[in-house]
């Protein structure tokens, strides 16, 4: 049977990594300054640990959650947080989880239906070369997410080569 504590530590356990102090933050806060040695920030750095809307990693509690004073919103990672995990991951020399971290922190400002949709153009044979460097254009432009445009970019130029685009 599952309790009240077995719930809040398995919450506890999954944020144990997640949400940094607020952008804007000084880097006295030691955002700046994370290395592989606070690796798990949520034993190591709780301090640094936020929600996206602000709220502290230690108000993360069933009775919270029950009440709606913790959100889901507030269960999110946000982008700080996975660039602080990309510096504790280079740093470890574990390069492509580093890149993927950085990737995905940028498709935190991307809306989830726009996520969607992008992942669904970029199944073979699902769009046209055209259509997949508009989308490129649009993440390294609309949402600054030069890393996911490159990613597109670089499935374009496999797709040509192994014939998985639309036909126009």
């Amino acid at each position: 049977m599952v309790t009240e504590q077995k719930l809040e530590d398995l919450i506890r356990q999954v944020l144990s990594e997640m949400q940094p102090a607020l952008p804007g933050k000084s880097s006295a806060q030691g955002r700046d300054t994370i290395s592989i040695k606070d690796y798990p920030l949520g034993e190591k750095r709780q301090e640094l640990l936020r929600t996206p809307l602000g709220k502290s990693y230690t108000e993360i509690s069933l009775e919270n959650v029950l009440s709606s004073k913790i959100t889901p919103e507030d269960l999110r990672i946000s982008a700080e947080t996975l660039e602080m995990q990309a510096r504790i991951a280079q740093e470890a020399g574990r390069k492509f989880f580093t890149e993927n971290l950085y990737k995905a922190a940028e498709m935190t400002r991307i809306p989830d239906e726009r996520l969607i949709a992008i992942y669904d153009a970029l199944r073979p044979k699902r769009s046209t070369k055209e259509e997949l460097l508009a989308i490129a254009g649009e993440l390294e432009n609309k949402y600054q997410a030069r890393r996911c445009a490159e990613y597109v970019r670089e499935a374009v130029t496999v797709y040509e080569r192994r014939r998985l685009l639309r036909a126009e």
